[in-house]
């Protein structure tokens, strides 16, 4: 049995222009994939308006979607300890998440 030493880390130096770095507001989301890749999709829904528009689209490897899932959970984690729980409204079984269309009156 030989001990393997893990590589030396090495230094990302991450770049990222203006606009990107201002963001994009997203409060709507749609994840699909394939067997080799995951795509999720951000956009918005605003009230009164029956279509979502998608401003972002994030292409990426089943490896690299569960690496994300994991870091969300750790700082989900980290911010609740320092902030204290976030609570989800209208998450129930077969209902939408977001706005609600108002009645029709006919």
């Amino acid at each position: 049995m030989s001990n393997q030493n893990p590589p030396p880390q090495t230094q990302i130096n991450i770049k990222i222009d203006e606009k990107v770095g201002e963001g994009t507001y997203s409060n709507f989301f749609v994840v699909t994939n394939s067997p080799s890749e995951f795509v999720i999709d951000f956009g918005r829904l605003l009230p009164g308006i029956p279509d979502a528009k998608i401003y972002t689209r994030v292409v990426t490897t089943p490896q690299h979607a569960k690496q994300l899932i994991q870091i969300l959970e750790k700082n989900m984690e980290t911010y609740e300890k320092q902030f204290g729980e976030i609570k989800v409204f209208g998450q129930h079984e077969n209902k939408g998440v977001g706005f609600k269309p108002e009645p029709s009156s006919k």
